[in-house]
């Protein structure tokens, strides 16, 4: 599987790409057929303290899992779309086995 972070009006620390490395690697327990997995995380410039923003695609055979999300933090914002992404996978992993 390949992961693609990028940040958007900033810089995302090294800890933070890696936490977020480690939990799509962990996607590969509930659908192993995962081809490509794509993080984007934005840091919106507004007065609201949910300011940041995480946008997580998955690409499997065939189909395409969307989750985004928006948090007060990053690690907060992804772990949400981590979640909505999941529940997709295991969905799609379902319908596939009929």
């Amino acid at each position: 599987m390949k992961i693609d972070v990028q940040s958007i009006n900033f810089d995302a620390d090294k800890k933070l790409v890696g936490r977020i490395n480690a939990k799509l690697t962990k996607l590969q327990t509930f659908y192993d057929s995962i081809l490509d997995a794509s993080v984007n995380l934005r840091l919106e410039k507004s007065d609201n303290r949910e300011n940041k923003q995480a946008e997580l695609k998955i690409l499997v055979n065939g189909s395409e899992m969307f989750s985004k999300r928006q948090s007060n933090s990053f690690e907060e914002a992804f772990d949400q779309a981590y979640e909505a992404v999941r529940n997709q996978l295991i969905k799609y992993k379902e319908k596939a086995r009929i």
